[in-house]
């Protein structure tokens, strides 16, 4: 009997740490701490109180599980912490004062899950765990209790699941399906990348014209794209969303290309009609130079490569942006052709933002397959802690567009 008693004595013990602990970590004064550790004391004395013959605890005495699950320092009760909020021992971000309303932002499926948690401890270790940012999931289907837990479990922020509505990943009414299946069968005859594709297709549409509408996204004002397998190869110790803010930016990039240009035949055709009808939402120092050789007749397809981008929701939703892609939508590319979301969303920047509102995250060293950009500046790699190699920059590359941006 005394062997079992001994168990309580080291039972209660631990609890005992456990209470301490917990309320330590409250914004509680000293004082309400020794009263605590009084009470706790104390139950751990009468506890220890018992007789050495029967290993009878004195009687009237109330048990430890209901001390412990009653808040010393008020009437309500307090909820201990439980396996199903996993972010329990999350450490809490050191920085949060001065942040912006933003949020990061991924379209994922199930499947994607372990790739996207690659992506998520690059984006926590290099900069959110600093920030505490939300993070919203987008799916098209339902998540999995699996993908919740686990990324929750990373993210330092607060994880928001959403799922998207038929309206914004099907065929619209107005497009003739015969003709869309044709078009698959003849890119895929060609050996187009993505180009027998549906479900492609329906992701380039949602993310040039829905992501940004979803009910989980209308609270934020930025958002910060991040895809699965990429990677950041530097620290980044300032807060890129409040750079936008405080410098009047609008859109960002980190690299910049050609597009295919067999995917996108008649994109331009559908721009010049654009900028015909909304001549408003021009702006007057655009930058058309960096779009087309020929003072807008022609597109040579630069683009920024939208997997990553942090920007302006504010501008997403404005209508200079919404009346460009409802001309596109109706239109049909993205089904008749395969419009890609990144020039997209680029000749909408580029056109209705003036050039100073489009920002080039020199600074921010990043890779999504296959294109790398690294800092070249030795003095950014050495403070950023950085892992690139300076040699595998994309930027120089014949087929990207750095050399012609308007600066």
């Amino acid at each position: 009997m005394a062997g079992t008693r001994y168990l309580r004595f080291v039972i209660i013990a631990v609890i005992a740490l456990a209470v301490v602990f917990f309320i330590s970590s409250s914004p509680t004064s000293q004082e309400q701490l020794r009263g605590v550790a009084n009470t706790v004391a104390n139950k751990i004395n009468e506890q220890l109180s018992f007789n050495p013959k029967t290993g009878d605890a004195p009687t009237g005495s109330k048990s430890i599980a209901q001390d412990i699950t009653e808040d010393p320092l008020s009437d309500t009760r307090v909820e201990a912490p439980t396996s199903s909020n996993p972010k329990t021992s999350h450490p809490k971000p050191k920085v949060k004062a001065d942040r912006v309303n933003a949020t990061f932002v991924s379209l994922a499926r199930n499947g994607d899950l372990w790739d996207l948690v690659a992506s998520i401890q690059q984006v926590e270790d290099r900069f959110n765990h600093a920030y505490g940012y939300d993070w919203v999931f987008l799916n098209d289907q339902p998540f999995s209790d699996e993908f919740k837990k686990v990324t929750t479990n990373l993210i330092s922020g607060t994880t928001k699941y959403g799922l998207i509505g038929e309206e914004h990943w099907s065929f619209p009414e107005w497009i003739d399906q015969q003709k869309a299946a044709d078009v698959r069968e003849d890119m895929k005859n060609r050996e187009i990348i993505y180009g027998d594709s549906i479900s492609y297709r329906h992701m380039c549409r949602f993310e040039s014209g829905f992501f940004f509408r979803q009910p989980l996204m209308l609270e934020y004002e930025w958002y910060w794209r991040v895809e699965p397998s990429i990677k950041l190869f530097c620290d980044i110790p300032y807060d890129p969303f409040k750079y936008m803010a405080d410098h009047g930016k609008k859109y960002s990039f980190v690299l910049s290309l050609h597009e295919y240009k067999e995917t996108i035949p008649t994109l331009w055709d559908s721009t010049k009609t654009y900028m015909k009808e909304h001549p408003e939402h021009i702006a007057e120092d655009n930058m058309m130079s960096w779009l087309s050789d020929d003072q807008g007749d022609s597109y040579n397809g630069c683009h920024f490569w939208s997997n990553f981008e942090v920007g302006s929701l504010e501008w997403l939703r404005s209508d200079a942006y919404t009346d460009y892609f409802k001309r596109l939508d109706e239109d049909g590319g993205f089904f008749y052709e395969r419009w890609g979301d990144a020039p997209i969303h680029s000749i909408a920047a580029a056109l209705t933002l003036p050039k100073e509102q489009i920002h080039f995250f020199n600074d921010i060293a990043y890779y999504h397959v296959p294109f790398t950009h690294c800092p070249t500046e030795e003095s950014i790699r050495v403070d950023r802690k950085c892992s690139c190699k300076p040699e595998d920059n994309f930027d120089w590359n014949d087929y990207a567009c750095m050399s012609r941006r308007a600066s």
